[in-house]
């Protein structure tokens, strides 16, 4: 080689970093005369005031412990002034999600979790509220009162749902994130968390919450959305120089939901020829294979584009078995089906939950997909899909002929008739309908079928079914005998006094979760009758009764070794002192005893 190459490499590399130089000086200077205009001591310069509001509305969210038509325990008590603030304690003008702590994943039916979730998606629930004005954050204040520390990320939207017309495009930045923590204090708190600053005004945010480490129900009051009509700038104060800002690289920031450019890393076509592997393609196909199976989805993806061998391995259809694409539903769409499709042909779990809303998925693209990948579908989660409608469940029934589990939670937005196409799937294991327009006027009539076609049903939720009565109870617990769980919670039309809750530990001797939440009716005899018939019972829940002594708990919780959660909340014969010597002597139960303050 000749020795002028090496000369006119360096004297390019001496360039380039004299360059770099400059442009760091330069807009370090920028950045110091900005600072300058800022008054000390100030967020905002005085000619841009911060507006202050609450949310206006609640447009989204993926549960409440609430009915669809009360407003006791709903999301929509998050819109508005605050209600409870700063009382503390249990109130139903609050915003409470369905599940909390770790008690739903220990049930039998709990669904087994998705291989390759990154480590930083660890969202249960969300809701979306919109705001008056448009502003760019200086601050979001959660008002909790009571079992704060639910809330783990908080993000705003580009997009005004105002606006008349449809947005040219839709963009979600993280304000803030963190793992989920242990709050101890169950009191009332303002959650002021430090956001980052994001370059476009917002009227639409998003609470995601992870109540897995909460010892009973969270509860929301209210949203405070500060922010400023012009773009902050920032103050003395916050704003000091990173040493990070003097670095060389020039790395951009990372992508906001952890899939950057999603749809150029699943297009990786244009490979050129690399250097040699060196020996790791001596390695057999199966261990790399296994290797590859630790990444996540985007890193997956990053890593095809690197070599032909890698791409071989991380395009194999094998690694798409279990998808789950539930993290990155701010950016997934049609495109991002499309480039996947061809590595999905023998996806057997596939989760869409949360993605596609506000027209990033069609009908259309949706349809694509599960023309190209369903056939070998065994569990399929769409909640929260919106964009789905009556073709899709019919795409869903004739495309997948092995789907067992399917889970259709909080789709609001499918009409009743297009149900009748889940008929069609024979080999169904597990339905989830919460929060449909499923229409049952008689649910007599729907428990005595269930009875006569499930005979090996394990699991049946009939939390809030309104019309239920006693004959309905007992067809199921002599038709389904190997019932394990069964949730009666909020239904009023059931009474003790008919013996439909004795026959039901008579005839159930498997049950390890019963839940009669808020049936005043229930009394001793059907708590002695629990722990002479159900020993293997886990987790009972009688809040709200009023005819339910210490001694009958006593019974059962020598009876039922198994016991792990006993809800008592408001139950008027149980106080404090009667938890507290009941706790003494059976310290492996959590009981709960919660109070309005």
């Amino acid at each position: 080689m000749s020795p002028v190459f090496p000369m006119l490499t360096v004297l390019t590399m001496v360039y380039y970093i004299c360059l770099r130089r400059r442009a760091r000086t330069a807009a370090r200077g920028e950045m110091m005369r900005s600072r300058r205009v800022v008054e000390p001591n100030s967020r905002t310069s005085p000619l841009n005031a911060e507006v202050v509001q609450y949310a206006k509305e609640v447009v989204d969210f993926s549960s409440h412990y609430g009915s669809e038509n009360s407003m006791s325990y709903t999301m929509w008590n998050l819109a508005g002034v605050p209600n409870v603030f700063p009382g503390s304690g249990d109130f139903t003008q609050t915003a409470v999600f369905r599940t909390y702590g770790t008690w739903w994943d220990q049930c039998p039916s709990a669904s087994l979790p998705f291989k390759r979730t990154p480590p930083h998606f660890q969202s249960q629930d969300y809701v979306e509220l919109t705001f008056e004005q448009q502003v760019y954050p200086t601050a979001v204040h959660v008002l909790e009162t009571y079992h704060p520390g639910a809330v783990i990320r908080i993000l705003a939207c580009s997009a005004n749902p105002y606006s008349p017309s449809p947005p040219a495009e839709v963009r979600w930045e993280i304000l803030w994130s963190e793992r989920p923590t242990k709050v101890n204090a169950s009191q009332a708190r303002q959650f002021k968390p430090c956001i980052k600053q994001i370059n476009f005004p917002t009227n639409l945010i998003r609470l995601e919450v992870n109540s897995s480490l909460l010892d009973y129900y969270t509860e929301l009051d209210a949203v405070l959305l500060h922010g400023t009509k012009d773009k902050p700038v920032l103050s003395l104060e916050t704003s000091l120089i990173d040493m990070n800002d003097l670095e060389d690289d020039g790395c951009e920031e990372k992508d906001v939901c952890g899939m950057d450019s999603l749809n150029k890393k699943l297009n990786s076509t244009a490979l050129k020829e690399g250097p040699s592997n060196g020996y790791f393609d001596k390695l057999p196909y199966e261990l790399i294979q296994l290797i590859l199976n630790h990444l996540t989805l985007p890193d997956l993806c990053r890593l095809s584009q690197t070599c032909r061998l890698l791409n071989q391995h991380c395009c194999d259809p094998l690694q798409y078995i279990h998808l789950n694409l539930q993290p990155y539903w701010a950016k997934l769409n049609d495109t991002s089906l499309e480039f996947l499709q061809a590595r999905c042909a023998l996806v057997q779990w596939l989760n869409l939950s949360w993605t596609g809303n506000r027209g990033f998925i069609s009908v259309a693209g949706f349809s694509r997909f599960l023309m190209v990948c369903g056939s070998q579908l065994v569990r399929l989660e769409l909640s929260c899909s919106h964009f789905l409608d009556e073709t899709c469940l019919e795409i869903i029934s004739e495309m997948c002929p092995n789907l067992q589990d399917l889970n259709l939670s909080s789709c609001g937005k499918l009409p009743p008739q297009a149900f009748s196409h889940i008929a069609k799937l024979c080999g169904l294991r597990r339905l989830v309908l919460y929060r449909t327009k499923v229409e049952i006027e008689e649910y007599d009539v729907i428990a005595s079928m269930i009875a006569a076609k499930c005979k090996k049903l394990r699991t049946l939720d009939l939390w809030r079914c309104k019309n239920i009565t006693e004959n309905g109870i007992a067809e199921l617990a002599s038709g389904c005998p190997l019932l394990e769980e069964l949730d009666l919670g909020w239904c009023p039309t059931l009474q003790s006094s008919t013996g439909c809750f004795a026959r039901l530990a008579r005839q159930l001797p498997n049950l390890q979760k019963l839940f009669l939440t808020a049936n005043r009716s229930v009394c001793d005899t059907d708590i002695e009758e629990l722990a002479s018939n159900c020993i293997q019972l886990r987790q009972l829940d009688i809040l709200g009764t009023r005819m339910v002594s210490p001694a009958s708990l006593r019974k059962l919780l020598e009876s039922c070794k198994d016991l792990c959660l006993l809800d008592v909340s408001f139950c008027s014969q149980i106080d404090n002192r009667a938890v507290l010597e009941l706790h003494v002597s059976f310290p492996k139960v959590f009981i709960k005893k919660s109070f309005t303050q």
